[in-house]
C-alpha cells in the first residue's frame, strides 16, 4: 500500500460513508459491522497485486494478439472524441465483463475464487473491495483487453477506469437509490443486490457490472419491483479472514454443492 492509495481510500469513505448514512438502505446497519476490518484489510493491500496481475495478462495478451487488429482501427478509434471512447469502452468492456462473471459462477474451480465476493453477508462500499486477487484479475482482464487491442486512446481508459471503480463501489453500497425506468439500462445498487441475494430465485442472474440492459439481452435480469433482498450470503463454508479467504480457492476441501448454481447468487 502506498501513500496514493492511501489518499484515494480516504477520499472514497469521505463520499460513501455520508451518503450511506443519508440514504441508508439498511439504517440499522453499522458503520463497523461484521467482517468489517476484513474488508479493510482487502480495500488497504489488494490493490497491487490486481493492478501487478492486470498489467501482466494485459501485456501478454495485446502482445500475443495485437496482430490481428489493424493499425488504421487503432489510429480511427483514438481519434474520436474522449466522451464517445469512454462510451464505447463501456459497452464493450461490459460485454466481456459479462461473459467472464458468468463463467466464474458456472465453472466450480472459478466458482472457488468468486465464492470469496459473494460471501458477503453485509452490503456496503467497503464490502466491494472482497475480492479475490484472481478473480478481479481475470474478469477485469476480459474487459481490457479489448479496448487496449481496439486502440483506445490512454486518456479515455483512465476516465472509464475511475468510472468503473465508483460505479462498483455504488452497486455495493448500503444505499437505496431509485433511478426510475434506467435501471433498465444502467446498473443500479438495487441490481447488483439482487445478484448477491442467498434466494434461490435470484442464482445466477445480474451478471453485468454497469449496462443491465446486457442481462435484459441475455435473459439474465432478475429486478423485482422496488424489493431488496432479504439476506447476502452464500452456503459455502467461507473462511472469515484475509489470509485465509486467499488460501480457499486452492485447499483441497469439500464443498457444500459441487454446482455453483445452487450456492451463487
Amino acid at each position: 500500500m502506498d501513500v496514493l492509495n492511501l489518499k484515494a481510500f480516504l477520499i472514497t469513505a469521505l463520499i460513501f460513508v455520508p451518503i450511506e448514512h443519508l440514504f441508508a438502505l439498511r439504517p440499522r446497519q453499522k458503520i463497523v459491522r461484521k467482517a468489517f476490518l476484513n474488508d479493510l484489510i482487502y480495500a488497504l493491500f489488494n490493490g497491487a497485486p490486481i493492478t501487478l496481475g492486470l498489467i501482466a495478462t494485459t501485456t501478454l495478451a495485446t502482445g500475443m494478439l495485437g496482430w490481428l487488429v489493424p493499425g488504421f482501427v487503432g489510429a480511427a478509434i483514438s481519434s474520436q472524441p474522449v466522451w464517445l471512447q469512454v462510451i464505447e469502452i463501456i459497452v464493450i468492456a461490459d460485454i466481456g465483463f459479462y461473459f467472464a462473471h458468468r463463467a466464474f459462477h458456472a465453472i466450480p474451480f472459478l466458482w472457488h475464487f468468486h465464492a470469496i465476493h459473494h460471501s458477503i453477508e453485509e452490503l456496503d462500499w467497503l464490502a466491494g473491495h472482497r475480492v479475490h486477487p484472481v478473480d478481479q484479475v481475470l474478469t477485469k482482464s476480459a474487459s481490457f483487453v479489448p479496448i487496449y487491442l481496439l486502440g483506445f486512446s490512454g486518456e479515455s481508459i483512465v476516465l472509464f477506469a475511475f468510472i468503473f471503480h465508483a460505479h462498483a463501489l455504488l452497486l455495493h453500497a448500503n444505499v437505496r437509490l431509485n433511478i426510475g425506468p434506467l435501471r433498465w439500462l444502467i446498473a443500479s445498487p438495487q441490481f447488483h443486490h439482487w445478484h448477491h441475494a442467498n434466494e434461490r430465485v435470484a442464482y445466477d442472474k445480474n451478471f453485468a457490472g454497469q449496462l443491465s440492459l446486457i442481462d435484459v439481452a441475455f435473459g439474465t435480469m432478475y429486478l423485482p419491483g422496488k424489493t431488496v433482498p432479504a439476506r447476502y450470503g452464500v452456503d459455502d463454508a467461507i473462511p472469515s479472514n484475509y489470509i485465509e479467504q486467499l488460501a480457499y480457492p486452492l485447499v483441497p476441501r469439500g464443498r457444500v454443492n459441487e454446482t455453483p448454481s445452487a450456492n451463487d447468487a
